[in-house]
């Protein structure tokens, strides 16, 4: 696939192909303008251009911009979720260590990119969540298999007694996404990823700490 620099799209340069390669080009066209201008700002004939390939061949692999959209986000989720996958098995053992090292991974990402671009889930959540059922329902998917993975690590974490057990795993993982969400949001207006520092600091290194125990339980006394 040959690269073209347009602004900040990467343009598909059109080249001779299988069908089977049209629905990728088409896909990487769309996350790409989706992530830039959002789901209603783009248009199909955006997408093929994009992709160089004609609008007509859009119809021939999707029913519609929505059930686009709809693929366009279980591929997202599925390469997030990998990613996190990887970025656990690099991580430290211990699991709130794990948790902060993946956080801390994302933020690098997002840093790097420079791009202010966001989530393309929360993004899209805040965009299409009450219009779409079909693309609110693969949002849906895709944040609960994140906050599965998350739980898992706190609960460890809570196991070892790294991080407070008077609040389930479960409604602490969904809080935890709930804030990086919202820090994403806040990098994305003061284009900065100052947010995503102090978010991920306030809720790993304050929030979800257990308490230290007592100097007496640490030390007790002998008599």
């Amino acid at each position: 696939m040959h690269l073209k620099m347009t602004g900040h799209i990467i343009r598909f340069m059109a080249r001779p192909s299988g069908k089977t390669d049209i629905p990728r080009r088409l896909t990487a066209a769309g996350r790409e303008l989706f992530m830039l201008h959002g789901y209603n700002a783009t248009g199909i004939q955006q997408v093929t251009d994009l992709a160089g390939v004609p609008k007509g061949s859009f119809y021939n692999h999707f029913d519609s911009k929505e059930s686009f959209a709809a693929v366009i986000i279980d591929q997202y989720a599925d390469q997030m979720q990998r990613n996190w996958e990887r970025m656990i098995e690099a991580a430290p053992p211990q699991p709130l260590a794990s948790i902060a090292y993946a956080f801390e991974q994302m933020i690098s990402h997002n840093e790097r990119t420079a791009s202010g671009k966001g989530c393309l889930v929360g993004n899209f959540a805040a965009e299409m969540a009450e219009s779409s059922e079909l693309c609110r329902q693969c949002l849906a998917a895709a944040m609960a298999v994140w906050r599965t993975s998350l739980t898992n690590l706190i609960r460890d974490a809570q196991n070892l007694g790294e991080v407070n057990r008077g609040i389930e795993a479960t409604r602490l993982a969904a809080l935890v996404w709930d804030v990086w969400e919202g820090a994403l949001l806040r990098m994305k207006i003061e284009q900065s990823v100052a947010p995503l520092r102090e978010s991920v600091d306030l809720i790993l290194n304050h929030f979800l700490r257990a308490a230290p125990a007592p100097a007496a339980l640490i030390n007790p006394t002998i008599e």
